[in-house]
């Protein structure tokens, strides 16, 4: 009786300081400085954001947080830094959807399980994009350009900035829903493809609507439709799919914070909570809304549900379109 009463209290003990350790590592959190990793180059739109969130975390911890970009294969060497790295906070990664909702669906032997082996903390922003075309090119609703391409079987060209990326992506699910073929041009990032749309050498963009709107306001490019679930305050007079009649598509890109696997709860929530408080700032909020940016801090319970939805509606689309990353 003597050896069970002590091995019981042997057993609380221990819970009781796995709870207490969990919980001190949180509070007392971070004792040194913080690494974000970014798999995409300096000074494109994940990065700058990553920047601006170090930034204001560095004044709230009081600990540098630095910025460390790590490209390479649409992003996927710079999250498996993070999936190898210790679940203790001071690794983390900040990510587009290519990364971890795409990029491994399309690979032959992908390097990590985004659900098995990452932690989602929350989805700092999400940014919808517009689709631009030509002044020339025979559509001007979306609703013409969907009749277009139906009319014009295997004709349409598709620009995007890359393979994976949110512009391809939003191109292969708009084919797959409405039926449509075309041909996607992909280049190394959103400005040549800009560049080519606007000289009429490809048919059309999804663009991230902070770098397509200044064209269609200078005339190069017009707009023919957003992808938000609202109109976009950047493209006030562009309308969405929805508004359409056609479909209701909506995509966007968003960037999320994420840690390696197994991050205790507490310390989860502790940053997600230090994240939301740093975005949430008046100036700061302005800033990402003026650069085509909506906030979304979601918790780490609904990032997760989010997450699978994103994983399971690209998986379709990548599936029902044959899709590989080579």
């Amino acid at each position: 009786m003597n050896t069970l009463r002590r091995a019981i209290v042997a057993a609380g003990l221990t819970l009781g300081l796995g709870v207490f350790s969990t919980t001190t590592v949180a509070a007392g959190f971070p004792e040194r400085p913080v690494k974000i990793v970014v798999g995409l180059a300096p000074g494109g739109g994940t990065d700058t954001l990553a920047r601006l969130v170090a930034k204001e975390l560095s004044a709230l911890w009081g600990q540098p947080v630095v910025v460390e970009n790590r490209t390479g294969a649409s992003g996927t060497i710079g999250a498996e830094h993070v999936v190898q790295a210790k679940p203790d906070g001071y690794t983390l990664l900040i990510s587009p959807q290519t990364s971890i909702a795409v990029a491994p669906q399309m690979m032959a032997k992908p390097p990590y399980d985004p659900l098995k082996d990452l932690t989602p903390i929350t989805v700092v922003a999400s940014s919808p994009l517009v689709m631009v075309s030509h002044p020339s090119f025979p559509a001007s609703t979306f609703k013409e350009f969907i009749d277009y391409a139906r009319q014009h079987p295997g004709k349409v060209t598709f620009a995007s900035g890359g393979v994976g990326s949110s512009p391809h992506m939003t191109s292969e699910l708009l084919k797959a829903q409405f039926k449509l073929t075309g041909i996607h041009v992909p280049y190394r990032g959103e400005q040549p493809a800009l560049i080519d749309v606007a000289a009429n050498q490809v048919n059309v963009l999804f663009a991230n609507i902070p770098s397509g709107m200044p064209h269609v306001e200078a005339g190069r490019l017009k707009a023919l439709v957003t992808t938000g679930a609202t109109r976009s305050p950047l493209a006030p007079d562009v309308p969405t799919i929805a508004e359409s009649g056609e479909g209701d598509i909506v995509t966007a890109t968003w960037n999320a914070v994420y840690g390696p696997a197994g991050m205790p709860a507490e310390l989860v929530q502790k940053i997600n909570s230090d994240i939301a408080k740093v975005v949430n700032q008046p100036e700061i909020k302005d800033r990402l809304v003026s650069s085509g940016n909506d906030p979304v801090l979601n918790s780490p319970e609904e990032f997760q549900t989010f997450l699978r939805a994103e994983i399971k509606r690209w998986g379709d689309v990548i599936q029902a379109n044959n899709l590989t990353l080579e």
